[in-house]
């Protein structure tokens, strides 16, 4: 099960800096679009086919692995949009694309709830080719919206225009695109930087999300139905909180330097709700007893709920309070929003007008390996060692890569362009000035290129 869990991210891991090389070099993103939209709706409709398979495990492994390396196409969009905006534009285009996955991540659930009452035998059409139930019609509706964005890309639809490298040419004033970035060199230890750090915010926020059900089933004695409602609930308000982020943080980067932003408004707030994942309770969390079926008591009985005898941990370490796990909870649903976009924002500017495909590709593979690594991290770390070393590691590991921030944010800005200097002539006087005649073969060399003199503003000189 863990390998089917990680196969969709690893997937995307691999695939993502082969897509962004891939469009680099047509110099285009519409033909990897079509592609990935294209093997994207084949892989989502063998996912809602595994009825009719043998040995779905394998086909299952496959099919998440398909859906993981279509998904790499996000590199592309993201490579696209640095592509097509301008400097003062980044900001709000990112942060609009950042928008659309949460919106994603809310109208998801939604979906799988609006499909409920379809059942589990649901309805079988194309003579019995095409299996539509409570399980399996999501994933039908992803293949419908798949060959709807496959329609939008099409030509005559989608346009593209890359205005970036237009931008830095005119303001340098050269005659070639291609030229006017190549001149330009990316700060790399800056790259680099906002890739780590991308895996850094990427891994904690995925922590949360995958160990939230299990923790507060431990910490608090709910029974799963419980924790899965109630995580229900958080996530939702966490989705509306992040929805009025966005859209506060353009605003909020006309006020204040993005660099700034990003570290006191986004890894602050997530430094915080880290350290407070710490448990601070009077008493350990109360105790489960192990579950015996041959025994007239059901799995929710009180007397089976909260943290599990098998983790050795749980009678020695005191339990997280509700009002740490909640203000955690809040801290994250803003940190994480304003991190993540402007990572993205200032990783593209940071890298100037060049093709970014790679790059993007390679930022995205950071966050895939944050998801393959996070269940890995709650079966090694949080079910033996407990909460103080889940949390304090993770809050280590946030603090080290805010200190690293604040240190290198003197080179997290966009590169330097100015104007070349500008090429001066001066006129050879004749050598004979009383000759009437017009000399034709000093004539020809009158004008001559002269050292070239670049001009300084007065406030310079």
């Amino acid at each position: 099960m863990g390998l089917i869990v990680a196969a969709n991210p690893l997937g995307q891991m691999i695939f993502s800096p082969i897509f962004g090389r891939w469009g680099n070099k047509l110099g285009t993103i519409r033909l990897p679009l079509l592609l990935s939209l294209a093997l994207f709706s084949v892989a989502s409709a063998l996912y809602s086919s595994l009825e009719l398979v043998n040995n779905v495990k394998y086909w299952m492994l496959i099919s998440r692995f398909l859906i993981g390396v279509s998904s790499a196409n996000i590199a592309l969009c993201r490579s696209y949009l640095s592509a097509a905006t301008r400097l003062n534009e980044r900001t709000h285009a990112v942060s609009m694309v950042s928008l659309a996955q949460v919106l994603g991540f809310i109208i998801g659930p939604g979906l799988q709830a609006l499909v409920t009452p379809l059942g589990r035998n649901g309805q079988v059409w194309f003579w019995g080719a095409m299996h539509v139930n409570m399980y399996t019609a999501s994933g039908w509706i992803n293949v419908i919206m798949s060959l709807g964005n496959f329609v939008m890309f099409l030509p005559g639809i989608f346009e593209e225009h890359r205005i970036a490298a237009r931008e830095i040419m005119v303001m340098q004033g050269g005659t070639s695109e291609r030229e006017t970035w190549k001149a330009i060199k990316p700060n790399y230890y800056s790259a680099w930087t906002l890739i780590v750090a991308f895996f850094v915010l990427v891994f904690n926020f995925v922590l949360l999300e995958t160990l939230g059900t299990s923790l507060t089933m431990d910490m608090f004695a709910w029974t799963n139905n419980e924790a899965l409602y109630n995580m229900g609930i958080f996530m939702t308000i966490a989705a509306i909180i992040s929805l009025v982020t966005f859209v506060l943080i353009e605003p909020l980067c006309k006020l204040f330097a993005e660099r700034f932003v990003l570290i006191w408004g986004g890894f602050s707030l997530m430094v915080v709700g880290r350290v407070l994942y710490i448990p601070w309770g009077p008493d350990p969390p109360k105790l489960a007893v192990a579950y015996n079926a041959s025994s007239n008591l059901s799995i929710d009985d009180p007397i089976y709920l909260g943290c599990p005898a098998t983790q050795d941990w749980c009678p020695e370490l005191p339990a997280l309070t509700l009002t740490q796990f909640i203000i955690g909870f809040a801290l994250t649903s803003v940190g994480y929003p304003i991190g993540v976009t402007l990572i993205q924002t200032i990783f593209s500017k940071v890298l100037g007008p060049r093709p970014q495909g790679v790059w993007m590709g390679i930022m995205t593979s950071a966050g895939c390996l944050s998801r393959v690594m996070g269940p890995v991290f709650v079966g090694s770390i949080y079910t033996r060692l407990g909460t103080y070393w889940t949390f304090g590691f993770t809050s280590i590991m946030m603090i080290i890569s805010m200190i690293w921030l604040l240190c290198s944010n003197r080179v997290l800005i966009p590169p330097v362009v100015e104007k070349p200097p500008i090429p001066m002539q001066v006129i050879h006087p004749k050598d004979k000035l009383n000759d009437a005649t017009p000399n034709n073969d000093e004539s020809d060399e009158l004008l001559v290129e002269s050292k070239a003199i670049r001009i300084v503003p007065s406030s310079q000189a």
